[in-house]
């Protein structure tokens, strides 16, 4: 089946008390990794969930490799993988247990695609889970998730608690895993860092709605970030800002037209910013100034 999306979320609500992941719409395009960043709580496993249809959402549809993920939801779990941040695995098996497991639940399990992973992720093969740290059972995650054929990759916090150099190095392999035209990521975490390094795209959301999506390198090239005196920070047009850290030294002020306002602006300083401080100014959007 041919599709331009790897997956595409309309207008998807799910209420729970307390909370409303509220109509949100984003696509991740095929071929691509998209970085999917919030707070813990702004709303990104919820999304997930509802892609699994682990939650029942309120309304919107959901479509993945081209399939709706209600009515082909069978169809759809054999060709993606998913690595949550908590390991779905019993402690009592070892990764030779899991091998003999998973070859009877996937139709396309490569025995031999596993072994590397575990050779290369440095991981034992007949050694508990129970006694893995937590980076091993990520790594684990990881290496069975790769090693079924999926065409759309889905994680949730999966880097969360590793050192850097073992991130690096599944960063490394989630490149090569985009080598194929036809696979696709869609990486939720809070380690922006990481997705400066290899998403294509990102989308943000915020107490559960979506605050920005698009392509990383127009998000970054887009916004800037005006450093100046408190005194010139009166001058600039409240409607200009998207918030303001106010320090002993002046002001830092978070704008979202890079090229207007330094002509605007022409004779303040206006620097290039990250996907971290972008993040950080947009959940404090509702106070304006902060410190």
């Amino acid at each position: 089946m041919d599709y331009e999306n790897a997956i595409e979320i309309q207008n998807l609500t799910v209420k729970y008390d307390g909370f409303t992941l509220d109509n949100i719409s984003f696509n991740v395009p095929k071929g691509s990794i998209m970085g999917f960043i919030g707070q813990n709580g702004a709303g990104k496993t919820t999304t997930i969930k509802s892609l699994m249809n682990i939650v029942k959402r309120d309304s919107g549809t959901i479509k993945m490799l081209g399939l709706d993920n209600i009515a082909d939801e069978i169809a759809i779990k054999e060709q993606i993988a998913t690595v949550f941040d908590e390991l779905p695995f019993h402690d009592q098996l070892t990764a030779k247990n899991l091998n003999v497991i998973l070859r009877d639940v996937y139709k396309e399990w490569d025995e031999t695609a596993f072994q590397n992973y575990l050779e290369r992720l440095t991981l034992p093969y007949k050694k508990k889970i129970g006694e893995f740290s937590k980076g091993m059972k990520m790594k684990l995650q990881i290496a069975t998730a790769l090693s079924h054929n999926a065409k759309l990759l889905i994680m949730d916090e999966a880097t969360t608690g590793l050192d850097p150099v073992v991130r690096n190095e599944c960063l490394d392999i989630f490149l090569e895993y985009l080598q194929d035209e036809n696979h696709s990521i869609l990486m939720s975490s809070h380690i922006t860092t990481d997705l400066e390094k290899v998403a294509d795209s990102v989308t943000f959301i915020h107490q559960g709605k979506l605050l920005l999506s698009g392509y990383k390198d127009d998000v970054l090239e887009t916004h800037g970030m005006i450093k100046c005196t408190k005194a010139d920070y009166k001058e600039i047009d409240a409607e200009d800002i998207i918030s303001t850290r106010l320090t002993d030294f002046g002001a830092e002020v978070m704008v979202s037209d890079k090229e207007r306002y330094r002509n605007k602006y022409s004779g303040l300083v206006l620097d290039n910013t990250t996907l971290e401080e972008i993040m950080l100014f947009y959940v404090n959007a509702e106070k304006k100034e902060w410190s």
